[in-house]
């Protein structure tokens, strides 16, 4: 195998040949989100002569280190140039292999499509040629600011999604037979995408793996952002926001997360009236993209993937906490006799943060009349059995 040569609207990439896949990594599909461009939409890059190499990952975008221990996939003087793809093909001579995109999850705060476990070699191998894509996360890509375009972090999806109908045909692969899959906020950020009537033509089916609830309004979102422009010290515009170190943004963007139930991101989409109109299941049912198929489902115990299951937890307590009826708690209980709470906790957690929100996104999508498909994974991993994220 020799090192392959394409051919994009952009300019010519030289990737790498391995073990019978031919990868090509940090293709730019828009310009460097920083300076005048900072906070806004993405837009195109620039062309480029002669042949860009593309054998490396691109930066990742801004984030936090995901855990204590874990080395960082961004540090400070990375900066913002993070709105790469990759693509790996088993063939890029071949006529029209089928398209799979790949869109992260994390929190809407972390990920990167250089993680380990998103290296798509193997799959390539089956005969498909795989794309996975960076978009912004955090505030750089779903902070509120005024005056400014909401849900960065989907737009920066729709403009790799633009590119693949461009350029995939050159790589092998067929622009009318292209899927896309995501989980946890990826698979919510697949839900969104289907709904919305601006990704027409730009894929046929979609795979959302554990779908959770996560979409803020502009009251709480404008919120989010007064509190960490309080704890930096600059005004809650685009001027202040602009002039700020995106390590400085990552130093306070935990800022709104307080109280007893404080959950895990102060990020999320925001319901624009454009792009997101509303739960990915409300704007389902109204059945703009009833021409895509879908897949969709969740891990049996979501939970235990996600966070430590307490010993010793008051069930009334997160039932109300959760929003939900004064004998939901007991329903719990009366489910499975006998067990105990902490598990009727994790079970309680896991239909709320994913279970139901995912059943509800294909029941929508299905009531719509699209092909709809729903899955509950079962298959235990040691320690966290069925949990968030063993997909």
């Amino acid at each position: 195998m020799t090192d392959p040569v394409v051919m994009t609207d952009l300019g010519l990439v030289r990737g790498v040949a391995s073990e019978g896949v031919y990868s090509f990594r940090g293709i730019p599909f828009a310009s460097a989100p920083e300076g005048p461009l900072r906070f806004l939409l993405p837009v195109p890059p620039a062309r480029w002569d002669g042949v860009r190499d593309a054998a490396a990952f691109g930066c990742a975008p801004p984030q936090p280190v995901p855990a204590p221990g874990v080395p960082p996939f961004w540090r400070p003087g990375d900066g913002l140039d993070c709105l790469t793809l990759n693509v790996w093909s088993p063939d890029p001579g071949s006529a029209r292999l089928p398209v799979m995109v790949w869109i992260y999850g994390g929190l809407w705060k972390f990920g990167s499509s250089s993680m380990p476990q998103y290296d798509a070699g193997r799959l390539a191998r089956s005969g498909v040629v795989v794309v996975t894509v960076n978009y912004r996360v955090g505030f750089e890509g779903f902070g509120h600011l005024p005056g400014v375009p909401e849900n960065r972090g989907l737009h920066d999806q729709i403009a790799a999604l633009q590119w693949v109908q461009r350029n995939i045909e050159s790589f092998g692969g067929d622009a009318a037979a292209v899927t896309v899959f995501g989980q946890s906020a990826g698979a919510a950020s697949i839900a969104l995408l289907t709904a919305a009537p601006a990704t027409q033509g730009l894929f046929r089916r979609a795979i959302a793996q554990s779908v959770p609830d996560s979409c803020r309004s502009t009251a709480e979102a404008a919120r989010i952002t007064d509190v960490l422009a309080h704890a930096a010290g600059v005004a809650a515009t685009w001027e202040g926001f602009a002039g700020l170190l995106p390590e400085t943004v990552l130093a306070v963007q935990d800022a709104p997360l307080t109280g007893a139930y404080p959950g895990f991101s102060a990020f999320g989409p925001v319901i624009d009236g454009d792009l997101v109109t509303g739960p990915p299941w409300s704007a389902l049912r109204a059945g703009a993209r009833r021409d895509v198929d879908l897949i969709c489902g969740f891990t049996h115990d979501e939970y235990r993937g996600m966070a430590p299951v307490p010993a010793q937890t008051d069930l009334e307590e997160v039932a109300t906490a959760l929003g939900l009826g004064a004998g939901a708690a007991a329903a719990y209980r009366a489910a499975r006799p006998g067990r105990a709470d902490a598990d009727a906790f994790a079970e309680m957690m896991s239909d709320a943060l994913v279970r139901m929100p995912a059943t509800w996104v294909a029941e929508a999508h299905a009531q719509a009349g699209g092909r709809t498909w729903l899955y509950d994974l079962t298959w235990p991993a040691p320690a966290v059995g069925a949990g968030h994220g063993v997909d």
